[in-house]
């Protein structure tokens, strides 16, 4: 199981860094989002998937299930939804004051 997710954890990477790599924004945001999901897979493959009980102290419970890399999971969830938010706010004003969504024009390159 920890090996198809990290290998699901690299396929979202390679995702991530190609649409990263486009000229247009909302690729560029679809790309950060993809990478922030690949992050957390990652961090939960690390973690150990294993099974166990709530990590609360009863008698009779043998196995516990680390809290720690949910916590941390939980925690990027909650950051990487506020940079998507504020990524797209930044993206619809630049489209709605430049005109465009890709990155040369943005840039100011000149085209041929």
């Amino acid at each position: 199981m920890e090996i198809i997710m990290i290998v699901l954890a690299g396929i979202l990477f390679g995702f991530a860094v190609y649409n990263i790599l486009q000229k247009q924004l909302l690729r560029i945001i679809i790309g950060t989002a993809l990478l922030s999901h690949a992050a957390h897979l990652f961090i939960l493959t690390m973690g150990k998937l294993k099974r166990g009980s709530s990590p609360v102290l009863t008698e009779g419970t043998e196995s516990y299930s680390d809290p720690l890399p949910q916590a941390l999971i939980l925690t990027s969830i909650v950051i990487s939804f506020g940079v998507t938010s504020l990524l797209l706010v930044l993206a619809y004003r630049a489209v709605k004051t430049n005109g465009t969504d890709n990155m040369e024009e943005l840039r100011g390159n000149d085209h041929d």
